[in-house]
């Protein structure tokens, strides 16, 4: 392969995986995209071709080690600050379950975007049945979306981590 080529494959490949990362973060708006997994996938696919070009080095595998530690935590942490906010305020699991069920069948059926706005509507729904309380089903709503904010915030971060920590491979390493 002439260098030539190769470093037309190489921008391609960057183009592609930073295109993914780009995706990913911009995904995290909503609660059931995966886009920390997203951004994952595309930095395995990244150090998957260019282990098999010979170009993988320790470094690089351990700058590929933070980035899956960070998918890991920002997946798991975005679902523990959401459900502890509402549980803070004694929401019960059976509400916050039917929000997130609304949130993910709308999600599927229609677009992500309906699902952003099914989750608090699910919420509102289930705790207006339960509470029989139009007030205190809109204090729930809105204490779900202060989880869902604080939780975007942080998934947010994260993910600007994984791209940096990507861009530091791809680029200076």
């Amino acid at each position: 392969m002439t260098p030539e080529l190769e470093l037309v494959l190489q921008v391609i490949l960057e183009t592609l995986t930073l295109f993914a990362l780009i995706v990913g973060l911009l995904g995290l708006i909503v609660p059931v995209f995966p886009g920390l997994l997203i951004m994952w996938l595309g930095t395995l696919l990244y150090a998957l071709i260019q282990n098999a070009g010979g170009h993988m080095t320790g470094w690089k595998w351990v700058l590929f080690a933070v980035i899956t530690l960070l998918m890991l935590t920002g997946s798991t942490a975005d679902n523990i600050i959401i459900a502890r906010k509402m549980r803070d305020k004694y929401i019960p699991w059976s509400s916050i379950l039917f929000a997130f069920a609304a949130s993910l069948v709308t999600s599927i059926f229609f677009t992500p975007l309906i699902g952003l706005i099914a989750a608090p509507v699910g919420l509102f729904l289930a705790e207006s049945r339960r509470l029989k309380n139009r007030d205190a089903a809109v204090d729930s709503t809105k204490t779900y979306m202060i989880g869902w904010s604080w939780a975007f915030g942080a998934r947010f971060l994260i993910g600007l981590a994984m791209i940096a920590f990507w861009m530091i491979w791809a680029w200076v390493l």
